[in-house]
């Protein structure tokens, strides 16, 4: 018996236990729930109560909704019944029901009190009473058909004077732009160069036109502002309206006064580092006139060096200065670094691939800006060796645009690279028969070298048979010129000088080929030469 007695009060105990670890457990989740979120009740577009208090399990947001149908069902003929206010205690809360003569509105209780603007709840109760009275007389002039038509009155003269003062900004600003582009184009077509006066009427027109549409968008905000609070419904969103662009404004000013301190810091960073770019390009430019040497740097490469030095420099300087942005931190300077960064990582591969071209281009020095090269089956003078491509312009004047992965792909001749010492070569092929002593045809391309103009005395002109073909054999005169960019006109001007040679001593160029040798050879008379049109010699 005492055992079994022992069983039953363990039983108990344990079960004393579990039912104290669950309210306490009831309890820490009671204390962690989330606070209701507050509830504002509205009438007419006026605010009247915040509530924030729970009443017998009913939230602040469900406490609005059963006011805001309670105030719908009321019928029109007693808006003018007496508001009561009635005191209520319901346990400990204490509370305030209104009245519209017998029916009931709203309760407002001692939860409802916002401790952070130290209100107290009687505050709170004179503070509904009164704005109950506003909504009721907003709703009378709502429904005053001869104060509706005068507020619509208004609101039609002010409507006409903001299209007016529209248009007189628009067409004065207008014409005062006219005036001032006219002034400014004057001052562009005086100078062939860039004008500070010119400058500042640029800066001047910009100006203009901003405050022009800055005036148009207040006139905007004054007339919305005006005809929102002609009528006593909607008196409450033009005073929203003047405190939302008061904190605007109020905004603009903090944060302007907040970056200060990292403005003049990103001013201090860049000035650094403009005065260190400023150093580089000093050393480079030095190097590219032949004033300073350093090692591993060649004057050909400088303009390339200097740019991608000034590339790190300004780059370094601006990820110090970026910190100190005005919303630098944001998201949304976040996600604009994201997208740029997908963007290049995206587009960058054929980028990537160009630049490096041209690095090899310009680090090889296989040319330069004025070289005359032959690039791709394409002659002509270099005009630019860019990162991304080169530009060439042939003999016919056309501006050809090679990429640079395409021209490392193919060999570069470069006509003008070693045309300081012993010129660049220039050679011209004939096909001579075989009964044409070969002597003779050297003697005889030599001297059509010698009498053009172009061609260098030094190194002294050559002449090699390169083949020995069934019809004819083929020679190959090289000579010497100073002004490669002048290759076209010089190797005209000897394959004229040949042609005379050879006809003037009765040799016979094979070229075309024939099918059976002529019975005399096929020159031109050397009082021929010059038949018309062709003009003599002075």
């Amino acid at each position: 018996m005492r055992e079994k007695a022992d069983l039953i009060f363990k039983r108990v105990r344990s079960q004393h236990l579990l039912l104290g670890l669950l309210l306490l457990v009831c309890g820490v989740a009671a204390a962690q729930a989330p606070a209701p979120e507050p509830a504002t009740l509205y009438i007419l577009n006026r605010e009247i109560v915040t509530m924030r208090g729970v009443f017998d399990g009913v939230t602040p947001s469900q406490r609005v909704e059963q006011a805001r149908a309670r105030l719908l069902g009321l019928p029109k003929s007693d808006v003018d019944l007496p508001i009561r206010k009635v005191t209520a205690e319901f346990g400990e809360t204490r509370g305030v029901q209104f009245f519209l003569g017998e029916h009931l509105l709203f309760g407002v209780l001692q939860g409802d009190v916002d401790a952070a603007a130290r209100q107290s709840f009687d505050a709170l109760v004179k503070q509904t009473g009164e704005r109950l009275e506003e909504a009721r007389a907003a709703w009378h002039e709502l429904n005053d058909r001869p104060r509706m038509l005068r507020g619509l009155l208004h609101a039609l003269v002010a409507t006409l004077l903001f299209v007016l003062l529209v248009w007189v900004v628009y067409r004065g600003g207008g014409a005062g732009l006219r005036s001032l582009e006219g002034w400014r184009d004057k001052l562009a077509a005086r100078h062939t160069h860039v004008d500070l006066g010119e400058f500042i009427a640029r800066v001047v027109v910009g100006s203009v036109q901003v405050v022009q549409w800055l005036l148009i968008a207040v006139l905007g905000y004054a007339w919305l502002r005006y005809l929102v609070g002609s009528f006593m419904a909607t008196a409450p969103v033009a005073r929203h309206l003047d405190h939302w662009l008061w904190a605007r404004m109020v905004w603009l000013v903090d944060g302007l006064f907040a970056s200060l301190p990292g403005l003049v810091t990103i001013v201090i960073v860049l000035v650094i580092t403009r005065a260190i770019a400023d150093a580089v390009g000093y050393v480079f430019e030095a190097i590219h006139q032949g004033r300073l040497r350093l090692p591993l740097v060649h004057p050909e490469t400088t303009t390339a060096t200097r740019r991608m030095v000034s590339i790190v420099v300004w780059g370094l300087g601006l990820a110090v200065a970026y910190p100190y942005l005005p919303g630098a931190s944001s998201d949304a300077f976040k996600g604009l670094s994201v997208l740029f960064g997908l963007m290049f990582t995206l587009g960058s591969t054929g980028l990537v691939t160009q630049a490096m071209s041209g690095m090899v281009i310009i680090y090889s020095r296989a040319l330069r800006k004025g070289d005359f090269v032959e690039l791709n089956d394409v002659q002509g003078v270099v005009t630019e060796v860019a990162t991304l491509a080169t530009k060439i312009v042939n003999v016919r004047n056309e501006e050809i645009t090679i990429p640079n992965s395409v021209l490392i792909s193919s060999p570069i001749r470069n006509y003008s690279k070693l045309a300081g010492t012993q010129g660049t070569l220039l050679t011209a092929k004939v096909t001579i028969g075989y009964d044409a002593p070969w002597r003779q045809v050297h003697a005889l391309l030599i001297g059509a070298a010698r009498k053009t103009p172009a061609v260098r005395s030094t190194p002294v002109p050559f002449v090699y048979q390169r083949a020995l073909s069934d019809f004819y054999v083929e020679y190959e005169l090289f000579v010497s010129i100073d002004r490669p960019l002048e290759r076209i006109p010089i190797l005209s001007a000897l394959h004229a000088n040949i042609q005379d040679e050879f006809n003037a001593h009765g040799v016979q160029i094979m070229s075309p080929h024939f099918f059976a040798q002529p019975p005399s050879a096929v020159v031109v008379p050397k009082e021929q030469w010059h038949a018309p049109p062709a003009q003599s010699p002075s």
